[in-house]
């Protein structure tokens, strides 16, 4: 079992804060898999290192070990989530540890999946391996959000993207909204989209604004390009009114369509298609939600109107907004961000905290989540397959 967290050191701090950098390189490309680095090391000394590129290929413990070779016996692994010590696409990375002969493993945490889930710590300690987990446990944790989230609350971590002017318009009164914000947030979004197992929109954004929901991503700052998978296109059609049109249809990113459980998907239609149920006329945002996570889906990133999106923070399934704000003013005839809002007195108000904020061209970009006393969301209503 891995040992308690109170004899690290300074030495330890900076190379688990390293493994962590390199967790992040597979940010676009792992999923359904979480983000993992490992830093071996000998002393000080780094004698290997690497992370998890994408899912079905080697862990990031593999890639360190090969790295390192024979320097690896008796020195420290360093990984940001324990060791895997079942076989799935790959065989498991504790057996792996063990083989090359390390000394000690320090993880950020431990992995709740739960083929391993505790099985990898006592894999390494029952072949005399020194093991010691939570170290730097809230930056890992935060790393994998949706990974964890999948796991632990049965549903997906939700972003919800949106761009508004000065005066919280998100569009004019005849729906249209573009462009609220500038080309640099336009560019700045595709690497959240990157990131995101799904996009998820309605049907009435896809009948207005025509999206593609593609990530569109430039090059890196070699001018090389940037790997991702594509994220899964989600629209919610009770009535499958736009799966003959929309460009959200083309392109190789694939894309389900989520209807009511009375519609019939067309003859000949390639797309995915699954039904939902439906609560006194609408989705149920809970089925939605665990329908995605029964799929794979580590994160969704809701790009949608005012009212879907009023409906996912309405329901407390919210758990960041991604908010571009514009220098521009639409006027009080224009469309809010959030509609169908339960707030009627100053002691409803849904309060916001601000993780993160920066200027993106000549726009702000906005990092908010629910504060800590919000009310917690309802469990997902079906208990989805884990990946």
């Amino acid at each position: 079992m891995a040992g308690p967290s109170a004899a690290f050191s300074a030495t330890d701090h900076a190379l688990m804060a390293r493994a962590l950098r390199l967790a992040e390189r597979g940010a676009y490309t792992t999923r359904p898999n979480p983000m993992v680095g490992c830093v071996i090391a000998d002393g000080d000394e780094v004698v290997g290192e690497g992370w998890h590129v994408r899912a079905g290929e080697p862990h990031a413990e593999v890639h360190a070990l090969q790295a390192a070779g024979g320097r690896a016996r008796g020195a420290t692994a360093y990984v940001t989530l324990e060791p895997c010590a079942h076989h799935g696409r790959t065989p498991p990375c504790a057996d792996a540890l063990v083989a090359a002969g390390v000394g000690r493993v320090v993880a950020a945490m431990r992995d709740p999946f739960p083929q391993v889930d505790g099985a990898g710590f006592d894999r390494l300690a029952a072949a005399g391996i020194a093991v010691a987990s939570g170290l730097m446990e809230s930056q890992a944790r935060a790393l994998n959000r949706g990974y964890l989230s999948r796991l632990e609350r049965g549903r997906p971590w939700v972003r919800v993207k949106l761009a508004t002017s000065l005066d919280g318009r998100s569009a004019l009164a005849s729906g249209e909204s573009k462009w609220i914000s500038g080309e640099a947030s336009r560019l700045d979004v595709q690497h959240w989209r990157a990131r995101a197992g799904a996009i998820l929109t309605g049907a009435g954004t896809v009948l207005a604004d025509d999206p593609s929901l593609t990530v569109r991503m430039g090059p890196d700052d070699a001018g090389q390009p940037i790997a991702f998978e594509p994220p899964l296109r989600v629209v919610l059609d009770p009535g499958l009114a736009t799966v003959a049109r929309g460009r959200v249809r083309e392109g190789e990113a694939p894309t389900l369509y989520l209807h009511a459980p009375d519609a019939k998907p067309p003859r000949g239609l390639t797309a995915q298609t699954a039904a939902i149920a439906q609560r006194e006329g609408r989705f149920d945002l809970h089925a939605v939600l665990a329908t995605l996570a029964a799929r794979g889906i580590n994160e969704v990133q809701i790009e949608a109107g005012a009212t879907l999106a009023g409906a996912f923070l309405a329901a407390g399934l919210v758990d960041e907004m991604l908010l571009y704000v514009a220098p521009v003013l639409l006027g009080d005839r224009a469309r809010p961000l959030f509609d169908g809002l339960p707030i009627h007195t100053m002691a409803d108000k849904l309060r916001l905290h601000q993780v993160d904020s920066r200027a993106i061209g000549e726009d702000w970009r906005l990092l908010l989540r629910p504060a800590d006393d919000a009310p917690p969301a309802a469990p997902a209503v079906t208990d989805p397959q884990r990946d």
